[in-house]
């Protein structure tokens, strides 16, 4: 008796006994279980009543119930409904209680993540606690992360995006809720828009971080861009587009970054070793991959624009949007829908049409946040876009932008707009507003003579025709006498029959091969190790790197070309069932196609690389460096202006695509610089200069230096023998001392001398 009462007042007690040896003591468990299904009876009826004694039972049970499994099967149960159901008649302490301990269930595989995380998500909009709240959103990141640390959980992932995606659908038949108006005060009033909004920065955290890198993530993002509360709108717009509001509540980009110069100032006196080179060089990367992950934060988001599902039934409701409820949004939520909007056209070059109607309606030069505006404009337009409907638009920003009536700002940031349009569709240019545009390149103002010229360069490329003959240059007027005119809207060139560049590639390629004395059974390894280093995903695991020839007989064997120099020499083989003669036509082929193409025409011959073997990412890259070296050879050589834009735009995609790995989409879109143009600073005003002066002027004393000060009991400057003492060397030597004595006579440096000896004499008596 005595012993059950011991044990019955003191469960840490009890609880340790039960970890030794759970067996013996099961009666005592078994005593305090049923006491548990007593207390939490009561405790449903009256949660104030005996809070204490139930939650150090609850902590009690969670801690011994992976000793009893068949007896404590219910508990978890027992506490998500009881936190599910009565969450708000609990107190603080309780709530906190019972999540800690489901937690403690789930690190000791008791329950699952699923059981775990189907409680967790109703209980994110219900907390007001902040450090419950935090804990929370804690816990399910790293629950998730940990489940797909080696390898992707698809079942777990696919149950959590199912509840997010409930958790964002909940609330799409409400009524819109503008961010102004009447309708203003009710924004955020319901529950379901607090869900979604914690499904939105849920799934955007497990973007960032890296954990979920697929479509379904992004279809959830996309589902909250047309939630009727503004708030979860706001926020998938910002996912899309890049600016990263939310860095508040990032839990571990925070923490303070090791500064490198110190540790390498350390490592320069400390003992050297390897261990700590190694240590000092991954600690740099580390360093500066989270630097370079901190400055892509503020850049647009192309990977989930790419993963868009249906992206242009996405745009038409991102228009809808716009359209319908145009009067209930504030005018920064308008420009996000539009920069948004605009990113989709121009990134998968979608048509809607009636996007460049509403947005006329905002350009005039008066208009608030004119910039991101004309940006939203230019980014949305492509070539696939009808010039019929852009026609108006470049009217319109002439009308509005480019007239002496306004200042030199508004004209330079009109004609940079337009150039930006037509650089994507230059049909949508009438040729006599061409005209009057390209007469500003003689405007007194820099930024204005700047903006025509580029225009009138621009059109010197697209569409020289357009232009008066004494404005087109020389390259484009020898190619319009030759005949070289741009197709019209809705023509395409001759299909395609090779890449740009792959005939330099093949060359290359043969040339490193007859270096190596690689002989053709050993390109199967080269091609291998071609994709080391390079992430690419294949559903199946073999492949092909060649065109399978099929003779016309049946009983002949299947001659697979991995190499061109496997194909040549099966080339040169007498093949069965072919006669002298026609080997020996093949063979005068091969002789008249030698002499047909001559060495410096190698541009124009075809290569036959991309039908013979598979091009790996490194091939791609390495072309690109081949096309980079001919064109700063043609630049070297005296090439014009278009071969030094070539190769300004070559080193800026390899300088894209080493820094994000596609540089497609990026291309597509400007900042609100490239509208504005080059600005000289303006002078500052009264008010400024004044408050640069008294800026200035903080930390020391009035009308006095601090130089004298720092270090002297009294406050004087110093002497000039001092300032003497810290002149340069040749402003001495300059000095009209220095000149005199030099000049100084035999009679003056005796009288000078006997003067400074009499002087020392007086001294010293």
């Amino acid at each position: 008796m005595g012993r059950g009462v011991l044990l019955t007042s003191n469960l840490p007690q009890l609880q340790n006994l039960i970890k030794r040896d759970p067996t013996a003591y099961k009666e005592e468990f078994l005593q305090q279980w049923n006491h548990f299904n007593s207390i939490r009876q009561i405790f449903q009826i009256n949660p104030d009543e005996n809070a204490q004694h139930f939650r150090e039972l609850v902590s009690f049970i969670a801690q011994v119930s992976q000793c009893y499994p068949k007896e404590t099967a219910d508990f978890p149960a027992q506490l998500s409904t009881l936190l599910l159901e009565s969450y708000g008649t609990l107190s603080p302490d309780t709530r906190r209680a019972l999540v800690q301990n489901l937690v403690m269930l789930r690190n000791k595989d008791v329950i699952n993540s699923i059981t775990l995380l189907q409680t967790l998500f109703p209980l994110l909009p219900k907390t007001t606690s902040s450090t419950l709240r935090g804990f929370i959103r804690k816990t399910i990141l790293s629950d998730i992360r940990t489940a797909n640390l080696r390898t992707k959980n698809h079942k777990l992932n696919r149950a959590v995006q199912a509840m997010l995606f409930g958790m964002v659908e909940r609330g799409m038949e409400a009524e819109v809720v503008g961010d102004k108006g009447k309708l203003k005060a009710a924004a955020g009033s319901g529950s379901n828009g607090e869900e979604a909004m914690w499904a939105v920065v849920l799934s955007k955290e497990l973007w960032r971080k890296g954990i979920w890198t697929d479509s379904k993530t992004v279809s959830i993002i996309a589902l909250g861009c047309f939630h009727p509360v503004t708030k979860v709108q706001s926020a998938s717009l910002h996912f899309f587009l890049g600016s990263d509001e939310e860095k508040e509540d990032s839990d571990d980009e925070e923490e303070d970054l090791p500064n490198v110069r110190a540790l390498e100032h350390r490592r320069e006196i400390n003992k050297k070793t390897r261990s700590g080179d190694k240590k000092l060089r991954k600690i740099a990367k580390t360093v500066k991959s989270k630097k370079k992950k901190r400055a892509d934060l503020v850049s647009g988001n192309f990977p989930a624009i790419q993963l868009l599902n249906d992206p242009q039934t996405f745009g038409e409701k991102l228009y809808d949007v716009l359209n319908k409820y145009d009067k209930r949004f504030s005018l920064d939520h308008k420009i996000l829908l539009m920069q948004l909007l605009s990113r989709v056209m121009g990134g998968h070059k979608l048509c809607v049409l009636g996007f460049y109607t509403y947005i006329m309606k905002y350009l005039a030069y008066h208009q608030l946040r004119i910039p991101a505006i004309l940006v939203a404009l230019a980014q949305s337009v492509h070539d696939f876009t009808p010039p019929d409907a852009l026609t108006p638009v470049v009217r319109k920003l002439a009308q509005e932008f480019v007239h002496p009536g306004v200042g030199s700002e508004v004209i330079a940031a009109g004609i940079n707009a337009i150039r930006e349009v037509c650089r994507r569709q230059p049909w949508s240019m009438e040729e006599d507003l061409l005209g009057d545009l390209i007469a500003y390149r003689k405007s007194r103002d820099k930024a204005v003579t700047a903006a025509a010229r580029g225009l009138l360069q621009l059109f010197r490329e697209v569409n020289p025709g357009m232009l008066k003959r004494r404005e087109r240059g020389k390259e484009a007027s020898m190619g319009i006498a030759g005949g070289s005119q741009p197709l019209p809207f809705g023509h395409s060139l001759q299909a395609a029959v090779d890449i740009e560049g792959l005939v330099m590639l093949e060359d290359h390629l043969k040339k490193l091969r007859e270096e190596d004395g690689i002989v053709s059974g050993d390109e199967d390894e080269d091609e291998t190790a071609a994709w080391e280093g390079w992430d690419v995903e294949s559903d199946s695991d073999e492949s092909s790197d060649g065109w399978i020839s099929v003779e016309s007989d049946g009983d002949d064997d299947l001659d697979i070309s991995d190499s061109e120099d496997e194909g040549d020499k099966k080339h040169k083989k007498k093949k069965k069932g072919k006669g002298k003669a026609e080997d020996e036509m093949e063979e005068d082929g091969e002789e008249a196609s030698k002499v047909e193409v001559p060495e410096e025409d190698a541009v124009q011959r075809v290569s036959s690389l991309a039908t013979t073997k598979i091009l790996t990412p490194a091939d791609f890259a390495m072309l690109n460096d081949l096309r980079i070296k001919a064109a700063t050879d043609a630049v070297a050589s005296g090439g014009g202006s278009g071969t030094k834009r070539k190769l300004a735009a070559l080193e800026a995609q390899r300088k894209t695509l080493l820094a994000n790995g596609d540089g497609t989409l990026q291309e597509t879109f400007i900042s609100e610089m490239d509208i504005l143009g080059p600005r000289k600073k303006a002078k500052a005003d009264y008010a400024e200069r004044i408050a640069s002066i008294e800026k200035g002027r903080e930390g020391r004393e009035k009308f006095g230096s601090a130089k004298g000060k720092k270090n002297k009991a009294a406050p004087s400057s110093t002497t000039n023998r001092e300032k003497a003492r810290n002149k340069p060397i040749m402003m001495i030597i300059a000095s009209g001392a220095v000149k005199g004595k030099k000049k100084a006579s035999l009679r003056q440096k005796q009288r000078k001398l006997r003067a400074h000896i009499d002087k020392a004499k007086k001294s010293h008596h």
